[in-house]
């Protein structure tokens, strides 16, 4: 079984450290800390730390935090970051009005 993936495995006891105020998801406002905690909670993947928490979630999907959100879910695993699968990316999404998509300005190819 991968290492990982085995939640039999200890990691040791949460401690805090003096940064874990450190914010890293600008977009869902997650600190250091409540990473830190949910792996030691029992969150052992990118995917199940995005659900947890929701960082990566916001509006840049990740774009900020990915790479900082991976070396502390590694770092607290005792592992690399090479062996975390990472969550899907997906690109950074802006809110469209329903006339853009529907195209019924003038000019548009709406109705024809």
């Amino acid at each position: 079984m991968d290492a990982i993936h085995d939640r039999s495995v200890d990691i040791g006891p949460f401690q805090t450290e003096k940064d874990d105020n450190l914010l890293v998801c600008r977009c869902e406002e997650i600190t250091k800390g409540e990473i830190r905690k949910a792996v030691h909670d029992g969150m052992r993947t990118i995917t199940e730390i995005r659900r947890y928490l929701r960082c990566g979630m916001g509006l840049c999907q990740g774009q900020t935090c990915a790479r900082i959100v991976k070396s502390l879910v590694a770092k607290e695993l005792h592992i690399s970051p090479a062996i975390l699968e990472p969550a899907a990316s997906r690109a950074p999404m802006r809110p469209t009005e329903m006339r853009v998509l529907a195209d019924e300005t003038e000019g548009g190819s709406g109705g024809e």
